[in-house]
């Protein structure tokens, strides 16, 4: 059992920065593939970032490479999504999500067990 919850979000403006945590209550969070997804008002949840148990690998979705960088910390069970040159499309609710024993990195949603309750997260043009 993995327990998620996000902080971090909140309004900025357009070129911002914002960093989102996702701490992580269970002994099996070390061994946990971890990722973090969006879903914006109307919109289906989408992946944005992940990375494997060892954070040695990490994949982006297209719209936020280059802009955002996931890390870990499993001494702190926190995984970490560094938000730079933001975007008002990148307004969205962020969820983090456990892979327990996940070996490989994934984009899809059903693919994760556990999920926080979601930091909203604002950009003003």
């Amino acid at each position: 059992q993995v327990q998620l919850v996000e902080s971090g979000g909140g309004l900025v403006q357009a070129g911002g920065s914002l960093r989102l945590s996702c701490a992580a209550s269970g002994r099996t969070f070390s061994s946990s593939a971890m990722g973090w997804f969006r879903q914006a008002p109307g919109k289906e949840r989408e992946f944005v970032a992940a990375i494997t148990w060892s954070g040695g690998n990490t994949y982006y979705a297209p719209s936020v490479k280059g802009r955002f960088i996931i890390s870990r910390d499993n001494a702190k069970n926190t995984v970490y999504l560094q938000m730079n040159s933001l975007k008002p499309e990148d307004t969205a609710v962020y969820y983090c999500a456990a892979r327990p024993y996940g070996s490989s990195l994934s984009l899809l949603t059903f693919e994760y067990r556990y999920w926080g309750q979601g930091t909203q997260v604002t950009v003003s043009s």
